[in-house]
């Protein structure tokens, strides 16, 4: 909403800023001079043209300048937001992985004829380990 906002009062900075400096007359006449600037000067007065394009002017590039960087901030703290959030979502993956590479896997039951189960008997403490090298022989 704001950044519409800012877009329209740009776009119209732009489009007065435009119509302003192309209005004004250079110090040499010019393109100015032969489209019928002298007749605008008359209507405000000797230098009462130049003074108003000239204000009209700066009013404009101040506002222009400011919109520019408001939507370029606007830009930025947006594109801040998207990164954040794509970094807390990607350690969120991260961290469900690790949870699950942590969970041990449960065994599947035996499956056993008549529908009775029969007792699990405890693993021996070091089931998955490597059997004991033999002593090396004294040689004595």
């Amino acid at each position: 909403m704001l950044t519409t906002l800012i877009d329209i009062i740009h776009v119209f900075a732009c489009a007065v800023l435009m119509f302003v400096v192309l209005l004004q007359q250079g110090k040499g006449g010019g393109m100015g001079a032969a489209f019928g600037g002298g007749a605008a000067a008359q209507v405000f007065g000797g230098r009462g043209a130049g003074n108003v394009l000239t204000r009209a002017t700066a009013v404009c590039a101040a506002i222009f300048m400011l919109t520019s960087v408001s939507l370029a901030y606007l830009s930025s703290s947006g594109d801040r937001g998207l990164k954040a959030r794509a970094a807390m979502e990607a350690q969120k993956k991260a961290e469900k992985g690790t949870a699950r590479a942590k969970e041990p896997t449960p065994a599947p039951a035996p499956a056993t004829s008549g529908g009775a189960s029969a007792p699990e008997a405890p693993a021996p403490e070091n089931a998955g380990a490597p059997p004991p090298s033999p002593a090396p022989a004294s040689s004595k």
